[in-house]
C-alpha cells in the first residue's frame, strides 16, 4: 500500500511539475496583454527538452509557465508566435474559432474564423469559457525553421492574435487538443497532459 502511495504521488508530481505562475500585468483599464510562444522542442528550459510546449514572454524573457493570473471581468488579448509544423486536426470542429471578441481571429494579420484542419499546429482552448482558437502551424517547406526554443523572430513562424473575455472569478483549465505529442500513444501523452508543456491554467482572480 506504501508502495502505491509512493507511485502516486510521483506521478501527480510529474503532471504538475512546472514553474510558477504568472500574473499577467493590466495593459490598461479592463484589459490585459499576453504574449504565448508555441514551440515543436522547448529546449533547455524545460526538464524534457524535446517536448513540445507553449513558453509565455514576461518582461522581454521567453520562460515555461502555462498557469497564468489575469482579472475578472476584463479583456485579455493574446499573441502567439507558432514555430511548430502542422500536425493537422483529428476533428475539424476544432478549426472553427469560438468564444471570441468580435468572432474572429488574426493570422498574420488577417481577420478568419477557421483555418484548413490539415494544417493545424495546436489549438488554445478553454473549454468552461467556451474559447476555441486554431492555430495555423508553419509550412513543412518554410526556410529558417526553429529547432529548439526559445526561437528568435527571425525563424519561420505563424503569428495568431486575437481576444477573449473572462468572467466571475475560477481556476480554468487550458489546452491544446491537437495530438501533437511525438513518440507517445496516439500523440495525447507526456506534454499534452502535463502542466508547464501544453496545458495550463488561467486564473481569474
Amino acid at each position: 500500500m506504501l508502495v502505491v502511495g509512493v507511485l502516486i504521488g510521483i506521478y501527480v508530481g510529474f503532471l504538475t511539475n512546472g514553474p510558477t505562475p504568472y500574473r499577467v500585468p493590466v495593459a490598461n483599464a479592463g484589459s490585459v496583454d499576453l504574449t504565448l510562444q508555441t514551440v515543436a522542442a522547448v529546449g533547455p528550459l524545460a526538464p524534457n527538452p524535446t517536448w513540445v510546449s507553449y513558453l509565455v514572454r514576461e518582461s522581454g524573457v521567453w520562460h515555461r509557465s502555462t498557469v497564468w493570473t489575469v482579472p475578472a471581468n476584463s479583456l485579455v488579448h493574446v499573441t502567439l508566435y507558432n514555430f511548430d509544423g502542422q500536425s493537422g486536426l483529428r476533428n475539424p470542429f476544432l478549426a472553427q474559432a469560438r468564444g471570441l471578441v468580435g468572432g474572429t481571429f488574426g493570422l498574420n494579420g488577417k481577420q478568419l474564423t477557421v483555418i484548413n484542419p490539415d494544417a493545424a499546429s495546436h489549438t488554445f482552448a478553454i473549454p468552461q469559457l467556451g474559447v476555441i482558437v486554431p492555430i495555423q502551424g508553419v509550412d513543412d517547406n518554410a526556410p529558417k525553421q526553429c529547432d529548439l526554443a526559445p526561437c528568435p523572430m527571425s525563424n519561420a513562424h505563424e503569428t495568431i492574435t486575437f481576444t477573449f473575455r473572462t468572467g466571475k472569478k475560477g481556476h480554468y483549465r487550458w489546452q491544446c487538443f491537437v495530438p501533437c505529442a511525438a513518440g507517445f500513444v496516439y500523440g495525447f501523452g507526456g506534454p499534452m497532459q502535463t502542466i508547464g508543456y501544453m496545458d495550463g491554467y488561467v486564473d481569474v482572480v
